[in-house]
């Protein structure tokens, strides 16, 4: 009887455990922002019990059965799954799915699924830009996207970035095509990237829907908007950090320029400057005297977004205030920003889209990358100069007296503590742009889409030019104060309209069918005017209204300019199953900027897809997973030309005799050509893309050419009989030139979530390019560019050679003899006949004489290999990320040390030729006449370079800490960028240019890109 009853017992109790349920409760969010995720599903597994989240990401489930697992998911995301055991609250944090969150591509006028693009696309995401937190928008694209390379032209706050794609095809414009939201923007580095989603990189024929602005490549840019059934989330992101310059060159100090100098006086017979050159001490370090430490930037950025399930919002605001490393506030960069994004479904089949974006920013500037500019004076002061006399003025620089020792330093160099002190200037920019649609859905699958988009903006600048002396004969001394006044207007308008059409037959049959028109006009005008005498030679009363000059010493100018582009353009799109893929688009533009002869063009182009691992003999394989099969041809053009080429103009600079007197009057400004048209651009491109290991690691590689024709050149020998030889005559434009670009670009990325706390992501991309000119019809059979002290040209186009390759003489090593000398053909064509310890230089084509003739290829500006490393880990609450970028082959001339007797040197000097066998690679100091500073490749130096651009540390707390103040994600993150750059390269900046085709790579003394130290906090509510 008593073991029945305890049987029975137990029964019961195994009974009541296994049917026993709880109530499980909590909160879903997404894991790279702590957000939650409103509608989350969570369902019992196989079982029917399910329920969705709240707005607020909440949900609550009862009944479910001890041992049960629950799954929770959402579109986009992976399933996370939990086992019940007790009644608990948890939280849920959902990470991203690679396959789903790559589905949809930007590709222009509409968007594609990723498995079914067929042409070269690149992505950057709004994590790539969280984690690099660029000032300007351009920056992001440099080593995350292959085939894309990003210069600068100057480091200094709010400076010009170059971007190129897939290399150089032209000597004009080389700057891709940006488009916001449907909206071409011209210059995307004022935009908040903050309030960027993503960057899509446009690199083959898939751009040539955009026709003659296409050429070049195109950027779509997609911002951020609200989510529907959504609660407002309110983001507030700031920074603040330490800005310094990355690096400082190896110059001379006081004893060390008094030795040499004293060396280069006796070289040639002439006395000693210092016979006391241990009084000189260390001297002055004008590096230190021009460079700021500590330098502050700070940034704000706050955004609210949501949704209801009609209507979707996101506003948001952004400052950001960068001081200079070098002058101070006389470099720096100030950018408030406003943005609204408002959607609306106004009924089942009508939807509205508005997006506006306001931008005030404030810089000032001074004078770079020049003759004369402030870094280039800071190198060439001889550091024997103190910084201020004994009454605390900036101290006068001499200009050749005799007697003063190191005076010989020629009448451009002068104080740089005096030259920033003087600077003035302002310039201020107020913008408004945006875009208002209407989608209409007119039957189940045709969607019209009207677009209207709009930049508008308004520019002043103003410059004072203080009445100063900077010491004798110096060219900057200015005996009267003027100001300078600008204020400039420019518009630009699209409008777009067509209509999408998608239709699946027989099921297998995926058909689309894009059409549309696109209006775009661009006008504006410019005023600009001098005035002089400026009172109290200050800056507080630099006002054109203020001076005192009189009235014909003032000046004044205008500009206006009006242009139009009317374009169609059609896409049709086709796949049998998803696995074989074809795309045809042709797109017509007609341009005012071409006569009417020539103002209309047609760019056609095809791309063509085939998903090879769909196919019945490609065996499963836990390998292999995916593997696509893609190519793209197309044609595209380039009108970014002279405006009204195909007329001549009139200028003002024409002087006339009268009766024996001087008249100013009109001529010919810009000889007409008629026949002026497009340049054309012919892309070629083949492609295999892989997911391995299931889907953890993606490849995608790449071989393109990518062809130019009919360059428009504006270096055309034209006889002085048509009358434009005289000042302010521009020469005709011509089509003349052809360019080819060619190369591989490899991409890969590995993903995956190692364990529940662990997580890595790491991408590499390497990109080689081959360039080439193989044409340049103008007459000459080449152009020069570039400038190497006062006139020697640097730069060539021509044909077997990179566009913008170094031109000059080349060396072989130092004489170390008479007798070798005496064997070597004559250098006196150069300027001096050579003697030991100067520079030997190469009769490239053998006809025993160095001169002009022997001039040939010293290297080039442009990379030969370009690479990029991004690497992201996380760890429970911590997330570390570091980006990296390193560009091969690329040359810089070496442009920043004047050639005077007496100004400051490099270090690398004192390892100068002193006597035969002491060196072959710097010749012999002296002050006497030599051919040594002619420009050759002695002053050509390789630039390859890698530079750590970011390196970030991220700690995201713990929600259940925060959720009670309110706080759904609460994360703090210190790092730095630029953090170091490896390079042989001697000067500041071996990824800098100056943005010409033609003379990019000459160094002046670039302003450096600072080295910033960064603490950040990112919050959301």
């Amino acid at each position: 009887m008593k073991s029945n009853f305890f049987l029975i017992a137990f029964i019961l109790l195994s009974s009541f455990c296994y049917s026993q349920e709880y109530e499980i409760s909590g909160k879903v969010t997404e894991a790279q922002t702590g957000l939650p995720l409103p509608g989350a599903t969570v369902v019992v597994k196989n079982g029917t019990l399910q329920t969705i989240a709240d707005l607020d990401g909440n949900f609550q489930i009862s009944g479910v059965p001890s041992g049960a697992t629950l799954v929770f998911s959402y579109v986009g995301f992976s399933k996370s799954e939990f086992k019940v055991t007790k009644n608990e609250t948890i939280t849920v944090t959902l990470k991203p799915d690679a396959e789903s969150l790559e589905e949809v591509v930007v590709i222009g006028y509409g968007t594609q699924s990723k498995r079914e693009v067929t042409g070269s696309v690149g992505i950057v995401s709004s994590k790539n830009l969280e984690d690099l937190r660029p000032i300007k928008l351009e920056q992001a694209l440099q080593g995350t996207v292959s085939g894309v390379n990003v210069t600068t032209q100057s480091g200094r706050p709010g400076g010009n970035l170059d971007v190129r794609i897939r290399g150089i095809g032209t000597n004009g414009e080389n700057r891709p095509t940006f488009i916001v939201d449907g909206n071409v923007i011209q210059d995307i580095g004022l935009l908040n990237p903050n309030d960027i989603e993503s960057l899509t990189v446009l690199k083959d024929a898939q751009a040539a829907i955009y026709g003659t602005i296409g050429a070049n490549g195109v950027i779509l840019i997609t911002t951020k908007s609200g989510k529907k059934n959504s609660k407002t989330r309110i983001s507030y992101n700031t920074y603040m950090g330490s800005q310094e310059t990355s690096r400082k060159l190896p110059l001379l100090n006081a004893t060390e320029y008094g030795l040499l100098l004293n060396e280069s006086y006796a070289n040639a017979g002439s006395p000693l400057p210092f016979p006391n050159v241990s009084a000189l001490g260390k001297g002055t370090d004008w590096q230190n005297e021009v460079f700021d430490t500590g330098v502050p930037i700070i940034s704000h950025d706050l955004s609210a977004s949501g949704g209801t399930d009609k209507v979707t919002y996101n506003i948001s605001g952004s400052h950001l205030d960068q001081g200079g490393i070098v002058g101070g506030y006389k470099s720096n960069f100030l950018r408030n920003t406003a943005r609204l994004a408002l959607n609306a479904d106004l009924t089942d089949k009508l939807r509205a889209k508005a997006n506006v974006m306001y931008l005030y920013t404030s810089s000032r500037t001074f004078s770079e990358n020049a003759l004369g500019s402030v870094l280039f004076n800071a190198l060439n002061t001889p550091s024997i100069y103190k910084p201020y006399d004994q009454n605390g003025n900036p101290t006068l620089l001499p200009s050749g007296d005799v007697n003063v020792p190191g005076s010989n330093i020629g009448f451009e160099i002068i104080n740089p503590i005096a030259q920033i002190d003087n600077t003035f200037n302002s310039y201020n920019l107020k913008r408004i742009n945006g875009s208002f649609a209407l989608e209409y859905d007119v039957i189940k699958d045709l969607t019209v889409t009207g677009r209207i988009g709009f930049e508008t903006s308004n520019s002043e600048g103003k410059t004072f030019n203080k009445m100063v002396n900077y010491g004798p004969g110096k060219v900057f001394n200015n005996p009267r104060s003027s100001v300078d006044q600008s204020a400039i207007n420019d518009n630009r308008y699209t409008f777009d309209l067509y209509a999408a059409y998608k239709k699946t037959v027989a099921e297998n049959h995926n058909f689309g069918l894009t059409l549309g028109t696109t209006v775009y006009k661009e006008y504006g005008n410019g005023l600009n005017a001098t005035g002089f005498d400026v009172p109290n030679n200050s800056w507080e009363f630099a006002d054109i209204s203020l001076t005192t000059g009189y009235v014909d010493r003032k000046a004044a100018g205008s500009y206006t300019y009006d242009e139009r582009r009317l374009s169609y353009f059609g896409r049709f799109q086709y796949d049998f199953k998803g696995k074989y893929l074809l795309s045809a688009m042709l797109r017509r533009d007609m341009s005012t900027r071409f006569g009417p002869s020539n103002r209309v063009a047609y760019f056609p182009s095809v791309t063509a897809g085939w998903v090879i691992s769909d196919e019945s003999f490609f065996k499963e394989s836990k390998f292999i997973n995916f593997m696509k099969l893609r190519g793209s041809y197309g044609s595209l053009g380039n009108d970014q030309i002279t405006t009204n080429a195909y007329i001549s103009s009139l200028g003002g600079e024409g002087t006339y005799i009268f009766n024996g007197q001087l008249v100013n009057g009109n001529a010919i400004g810009l000889l007409a050509n008629p026949a002026v048209k497009w340049e054309d651009a012919k892309k070629f491109d083949v492609g295999l893309d892989f997911r391995l290991l299931n889907n953890k690691v993606e490849i995608a590689t790449d071989y393109f050419i990518d062809t130019r024709k009919d360059l428009l050149l504006g270096a055309v020998p034209v006889s002085a009989i048509t009358g434009i030889g005289g000042p302010g005559g521009l020469l005709p434009v011509i089509n003349a030139g052809d360019v080819r670009n060619s190369g591989f670009e490899f991409a890969i990325n590995y993903k995956e979530q190692i364990s529940d706390n662990f997580s890595v992501n790491v991408n590499y991309n390497i990109t080689t390019l081959k360039n080439e000119v193989t044409g340049v019809r103008n007459g000459t059979g080449f152009i020069d560019g570039g400038l190497f002290g006062t006139s020697t040209t640097t730069s060539r186009m021509e044909v077997g050679h990179e566009m913008g390759y170094f031109f000059g003489y080349k060396t072989n090593g130092i004489f170390q003899n008479q007798a070798e000398v005496d064997a070597h053909p004559s250098q006196l064509a150069l300027g001096a006949e050579a003697k030991p310890g100067d520079l030997r230089f190469v009769d490239v084509n053998g006809d025993n004489v160095i001169d002009a003739k022997d001039r040939t290829d010293l290297g080039s500006p442009i990379p030969d290999v370009t690479m990029g490393l991004n690497i992201n880990l996380n760890y429970k609450g911590f997330d570390f990320t570091a980006y990296a970028f390193a560009s091969i082959g690329n040359d810089m001339v070496r442009a920043y040390e004047r050639t005077q007797n007496d100004v400051n040197r490099m270090n690398y000097t004192l390892g100068r030729w002193t006597g035969e066998g002491s060196t072959n690679s710097v010749p012999r100091v002296t002050t006497a006449a030599t051919a040594n500073n002619v420009f050759s490749d002695y002053f050509v130096e390789d630039a390859s370079y890698l530079r750590i651009q970011n390196v970030q540390l991220g700690y995201t707390i713990n929600s259940a800490f925060t959720e009670k103040a309110g706080i759904s994600r609460l994360r703090i993150y210190t790092g730095v960028n630029n953090l170091y750059t490896f390079t042989k390269y001697m000067g500041y900046d071996p990824g800098a240019s100056n943005g010409n085709p033609i003379g990019g790579g000459v160094d002046r003394g670039f302003y450096p890109i600072p080295r910033t130290y960064l603490f950040g906090v990112n919050v959301n509510f």
